[in-house]
């Protein structure tokens, strides 16, 4: 299995020719006018992917019309249940929704624990808790006799044990480290708490998941007084992930690497 990162929080995953991707974003605004004009990558091929794995639908994970572009004809987007609400309640899912349909993208709802087969790729939805809020599942995929973690932009939990013993083992955890604390309009009063994983939660997790190594996702923005990151998030998870002993692979946008190499490379 072959682990390509697309920048921000999306990744590529290969075996034996086939592909998916997990919170693959190409056209969200608030990233393209916020990260480098290099830090977004696409697919190594267009209408190729059997299937979209979307952790949540906010902007900066979920993104239809790259979906459109990336997907075979019949390719699907695996996604967790709509946010029930009006209002206020549906923020930062609205656009989502409607870009699915625009597209006229298959989806498919996936409750925890639930697993799908996609060609050579198993599939399993797992626990995650949106730090805003809103519904979030995070992915198990495994292929070839290797098994990656997927982590959106969950906060901490207490299910990491769980999932630990049910999807074992992890031979690699792409987790977001940037710990954001957020301030938004229709959250109100806002919280100074982190809203996703901070690096050392994030060593934290992948070292409960029992991971081989760690790869760090969904850093490097920061955009006060609305996201403000943890100061110097990768370094901090380095160092994090160092004390506990725990192997790191930092992946560049477009940079990949075999599952077989993170799991015997060590010291990077």
């Amino acid at each position: 299995m072959k682990i390509r990162r697309l920048g921000w929080a999306g990744v590529e995953v290969e075996f034996d020719g086939a592909t998916l991707v997990i919170d693959a974003v190409q056209d969200s605004e608030p990233l393209r006018s916020s990260l480098p004009h290099d830090a977004l990558t696409a697919p190594r091929q267009p209408n190729a992917a059997l299937a979209a794995l979307v952790t949540h639908l906010h902007s900066d994970h979920a993104d239809p019309a790259a979906l459109r572009r990336i997907l075979t004809t019949d390719g699907i987007v695996l996604r967790p249940a709509p946010m029930v609400g009006s209002g206020d309640d549906l923020v930062w899912t609205r656009d989502a929704e409607k870009g699915f349909a625009a597209h006229d993208l298959t989806t498919q709802v996936m409750d925890e624990w639930e697993t799908t087969t996609i060609g050579p790729f198993e599939v399993t939805a797992v626990p995650a808790v949106d730090g805003l809020g809103d519904l979030q599942v995070n992915w198990v995929v495994s292929a070839g006799g290797h098994r990656i973690f997927h982590g959106g932009d969950t906060i901490f939990h207490g299910l990491w044990w769980l999932i630990a013993r049910r999807c074992g083992p992890i031979d690699a955890a792409i987790l977001p480290i940037n710990g954001a604390a957020v301030r938004f309009s229709h959250l109100r009063p806002a919280s100074p708490l982190p809203a996703v994983l901070t690096p050392e939660q994030a060593a934290t997790a992948g070292n409960i998941l029992g991971a081989r190594t760690i790869i760090p996702i969904h850093f490097g923005l920061d955009s006060p007084p609305y996201y403000v990151e943890v100061d110097d998030s990768l370094a901090k998870f380095q160092a994090a992930a160092a004390d506990l002993g725990v192997h790191v692979t930092v992946l560049a946008p477009g940079e990949s690497r075999e599952l077989g190499a993170l799991a015997t490379t060590h010291g990077e």
